[in-house]
């Protein structure tokens, strides 16, 4: 018996964190068990590779390392996480919720390749990760469609408030706009459910998106989810 993972994606600034929250609340409320997991495992020896190539140390840029040694990084990560952290769980059946995952890659990779290669990015990713590493497969991806000038407002306040710097990513506005054009076309290619973050240039509501990503995994559950 496995179990059942939902994935949570956004661009940097998206509000993932906070849906990731809403999502755990209502669940609870709602009397379900899960385990939530997210990405890059901050705190973990094995996120070291993922951690050093964002904050710079393999180079100031995202594309100073190629989309595949990147993914790289990423996947040793997540491996190790799933062989020591939440394998057992997953294989009794529970619901894993995680805030990134492969789809990640799919995201901020893609953007360093000839748009041409993006079909075959996904593709080896997909080989990579689930086939030759063996982590599984997700059941829902939800990706929170935020536009990128409205997460940079909003990165801007959370540093502002919190301290810290920006990754290589982050500091890429250009970038950043080429990840949600990523991110739309692994959406339509993989099935994933697209919830809009905003409408008419103002932000939705934290209450109104949670709704929508509620909705998609009540779906899921019935059926209804697509890989």
């Amino acid at each position: 018996m496995s179990g059942r993972l939902v994935t949570l994606e956004g661009l940097d600034g998206s509000g993932k964190t906070t849906q990731m929250e809403l999502l755990k609340a209502d669940l609870r409320a709602r009397g379900a068990a899960f385990r939530s997991v997210k990405f890059p495992s901050y705190g973990q020896p094995f996120a070291a590779p993922a951690l050093m190539y964002l904050s710079g140390g393999f180079g100031d840029r995202p594309d100073d390392v190629n989309a595949y040694a990147a993914s790289a990084f990423f996947a040793v990560d997540r491996c190790a996480s799933y062989l020591k952290l939440w394998r057992k769980d997953y294989e009794r059946g529970a619901l894993i919720l995680a805030d990134r995952y492969t789809t990640s890659n799919m995201i901020y990779q893609l953007p360093k390749l000839p748009r041409g290669e993006w079909e075959g990015c996904l593709s080896w990713l997909q080989d990579f990760e689930y086939a030759k590493l063996g982590l599984p497969r997700p059941a829902l991806t939800v990706f929170l469609d935020m536009p990128p000038e409205m997460s940079q407002r909003l990165l801007d306040v959370r540093y502002r408030r919190d301290g810290g710097g920006r990754d290589i990513h982050e500091r890429d506005r250009e970038y950043l706009r080429l990840c949600r054009e990523s991110a739309l076309f692994a959406a339509e290619r993989l099935g994933w459910r697209v919830i809009p973050c905003a409408a008419g240039g103002e932000l939705r509501g934290e209450e109104q998106i949670h709704a929508e990503v509620m909705k998609s995994l009540l779906a899921a559950s019935d059926g209804g989810g697509r890989p």
